[in-house]
């Protein structure tokens, strides 16, 4: 959701960006001191209710920090924004396409984002019309394909489009039937899932026993009943002329490869790109964005590969990191600026990380905390299942009773048969709660029926009996709702009527905050923003603790956030076996931090139920993290901080690549084999004689704080001191000597090369302007 009631004191408000006498409309301006350096940058995360359009192209620019401005201005070629949580990717992005719209430079209509779910889509679009950006396509890959396929049906095929399928299940079963193999309702489901894969994957029933050996894969039933089945799926399809929700994006692909007269009509109306999550792009979905963007490469793409955890249903991060070699000239900004999270939780977020492997853990990205330090995390262990869901309600009905509201709270578990134990915890407690996946707001029964009664208010106005003693906009939403449900205090206990209840009294909220922002604001004009609200399926907040999957939490956050069940056997889930589904379970957990902004909450249980054998253990991956653990040795190397890089004009980019070794790295001084990585950085052991020159040290450590100034960032995120010392040490005198340094990283080295080799040469640098 967009919102976030209730918390506006702890965020710094955008200070504003000056444009210069002379400056036309639609260029980049130069921030002011007093801007995002100086502590006006606006949180990344946050979004007033109901904001002023900005006015001016530029002040779409304003409040963004110097990596997101530059995500906003980068308008041409191909653009990829490695975004970790909590950054405001999404922020970037719409500010990207709003200043491009306002500016001129991009025309709505011919601009298509694309995300993954129905949420992120409407959360963009809601965010693009609050930016003055209207008109813009933000849909799923799904969704866009279904519009394209409906269009274009009558003229590539002929006739009407087949009916699309809700749910396989069924039509699986009689597949099952027709090749008299019999399946349970799990297999029945599993086997629907393997289908799902094998078509995002661009795997035919023929190919599928290969496949599913080549990547792993642990199938429900032998491979080759499976093939059998997806087989016998296909041909129920035909016959019966249905498709269902995989057809939608292969159809649609088929028909933009065999018909280039409707590829290229596709493409005269897109020419601009953005893909938001793209680590969870298919090899469907790659193929279908590739035909889509033809020989073209306006194309902007925003992803973390620290967070996919979709690897099952066919995503790959492959794509994301293999960008650079797809589009040797493009832009890639780093962002890290955590504005979402306290440093003690981004600290224990980076410290996961720092323990994975794979290629996804090599690109992984060091977050760095822009808000005020909180509470430590807080680790808890129960005896049993049933103790812990009474212990997390217990603290969750304190944190209400002191202030938090419920809605800023979260119980997030591994599986979705976890939630049943804390649901009755919290309705033994007397805490409202949500299930996170149910209905979506706008389409619950009680929400479509308050609409239609606000409606007939607004209609017939001073008319109605109901507004009779109404004296303002918030009072004749009570009084209208009073007679769908509302009451001024909410009922007792849990279920079906306060579930009600609280949708109501989340449209009481609404109507509150809507006419604080617009004084003069009728109940027609509150009718009108819940359709714009519907449309875009931008909710108001509901109030009650959210309880969720660790999946389903994905792109939400709250203030609080406890993390139960993080257990061996449960995180990681029993059946992941394989390095690259442990690594995979270790990037669940490590959204799951990342979804608190102030305070987490770790726990786990000795047993299932009370009396059974305490025979679990806390999860392998809090091992050196949690206090009294026995640490985990470092696995996955330096994170990457943040930064752009740009390819250069020959498409290349112009850094000196750093030489690799497989032989053990040993003291220059003693010649002694180095395992603590800082000695390794220095590359001599900590107690061995240092011929370093102090003279040269300090000339470092004043240029860096010049740089760091001037990039807003912590000293240690130019070099830390520790590198310093390895480069004074070293007295590096080529580029290539300066590489071997541990620490000096390729984008360090084309930023900072030349200047530290000039140190070490013993030049003077021209003086630094700290007005730049």
């Amino acid at each position: 959701m967009l919102t976030r009631q209730g918390h506006r004191s702890h965020l710094v408000a955008p200070a504003a960006l000056v444009r210069p006498q002379g400056q036309a409309c639609g260029q980049l301006a130069h921030p002011s001191p007093g801007t995002w350096q100086h502590g006006g940058v606006t949180a990344a995360t946050h979004s007033t209710l109901f904001p002023q359009v900005p006015d001016t192209p530029d002040a779409v620019l304003e409040g963004l920090d110097p990596e997101q401005r530059e995500v906003a201005t980068a308008l041409h070629g191909p653009v990829c924004v490695l975004a970790g949580a909590g950054t405001g990717k999404t922020r970037a992005i719409t500010h990207r396409i709003a200043y491009g719209v306002r500016a001129g430079i991009l025309q709505p209509s011919s601009v298509l984002a694309v995300t993954f779910t129905n949420r992120a889509a409407g959360e963009m679009r809601g965010r693009l019309r609050q930016l003055g950006a209207s008109g813009v396509q933000a849909r799923t890959f799904h969704s866009a394909a279904l519009r394209q396929l409906q269009y274009f049906w009558p003229k590539a095929v002929g006739g009407s489009m087949p009916r699309i399928i809700d749910r396989k299940i069924q039509l699986v079963a009689d597949a099952a039937a027709a090749c008299r193999i019999r399946l349970d309702r799990n297999e029945l489901r599993d086997v629907a899932a393997e289908i799902e894969w094998s078509k995002v994957t661009r795997t035919v029933p023929a190919d599928y026993d290969a496949v599913a050996d080549k990547h792993g894969r642990e199938t429900p039933r032998d491979p080759a009943e499976i093939a059998q089945l997806y087989a016998a799926y296909e041909d129920l399809k035909r016959e019966r002329a249905v498709i269902d929700f995989e057809d939608v994006l292969l159809l649609t692909v088929g028909i933009l490869q065999d018909r280039h007269d409707i590829a290229e009509q596709v493409r005269r109306q897109y020419q601009h790109f953005v893909v938001d999550e793209y680590q969870d792009v298919s090899p469907l979905q790659q193929r279908l964005l590739e035909l889509w963007l033809g020989d073209r490469d306006d194309l902007c793409v925003v992803g973390d590969a620290s967070q996919t955890i979709y690897s099952f249903t066919g995503a790959t991060p492959d794509h994301l990191l293999d960008f650079r070699i797809r589009h040797p000239g493009a832009t890639v900004v780093k962002l890290v600026r955590d504005y979402r999270s306290s440093p003690q939780v981004v600290h224990l977020a980076n410290g996961l990380l720092a323990q994975a492997r794979g290629r996804a853990a090599e690109h992984r990205l060091e977050l760095i905390s822009q808000r005020d330090p909180g509470p430590e995390p807080v680790y808890t262990e129960y005896a049993d299942e049933p103790a812990e869901a009474e212990g997390a309600a217990r603290r969750i009905r304190d944190l209400i009773a002191s202030g938090t509201p419920a809605s800023e709270i979260a119980v997030l578990f591994r599986t979705n048969a976890q939630s049943e134990t804390y649901e009755q915890a919290l309705a033994d407690a007397g805490v409202p709660y949500q299930l996170r996946g149910a209905e979506r707001f706008f389409d619950r029964p009680e929400v479509r029926k308050a609409g239609v009664a606000l409606r007939g208010a607004a209609r017939f106005g001073a008319n109605d009996s109901l507004l009779a003693d109404t004296v303002d906009l918030p009072s004749q939403v009570r009084a209208v709702l009073s007679g769908e449900g509302w009451t001024s205090e909410p009922p007792s206990g849990s279920g079906a009527v306060r579930e009600r209840w609280e949708s109501l009294a989340a449209l009481v909220n609404l109507a509150q905050d809507f006419a604080a922002a617009k004084p003069d604001a009728t109940l027609g004009d509150l009718v009108a923003e819940l359709d714009e609200r519907a449309n875009a399926q931008h909710a108001p907040t509901v109030q009650g603790v959210t309880l969720a999957s660790l999946h389903s939490a994905k792109g939400l956050e709250w203030d609080v956030v406890f993390l139960v069940g993080v257990a061996e056997g449960m995180m990681p889930i029993t059946y992941a076996k394989t390095d690259e589904q442990i690594e995979e379970e270790r990037r669940l957990l490590y959204v799951g931090i990342t979804r608190a902004r102030e305070r987490l909450h770790v726990s786990w249980a000795l047993s299932r139920s009370p009396g059974g054998r305490p025979n679990r253990r806390p999860s392998r991956f809090l091992n050196g993290l949690r206090p009294g653990s026995a640490a985990t040795a470092v696995r996955g190397g330096a994170g990457s901080t943040g930064g752009i890089e740009r390819g250069s004009p020959g498409g290349t980019a112009s850094v000196v690549p750093r030489p690799t070794s497989r032989t053990p790295a040993r003291c220059r001084v003693c010649g002694r084999t180095l395992r603590d990585a800082g000695e390794m950085k220095l590359m001599r052991c900590e107690d061995c004689p240092s011929d370093m020159d102090e003279a040269l040290y300090e000339r470092l450590r004043e240029w860096r704080a010049v740089q760091a100034r001037r990039s807003g960032q912590p000293d240690f995120c130019v070099f830390t001191d520790r590198t310093l010392m390895a480069i004074t040490e070293a007295v590096p005198t080529t580029p290539a000597e300066l590489a071997r340094i541990p620490g000096v990283i390729a984008r360090k080295l084309q930023r900072y090369g030349a200047d530290v080799l000039a140190i070490c040469a013993g030049q003077d640098l021209e003086a630094d302007d700290e007005g730049d």
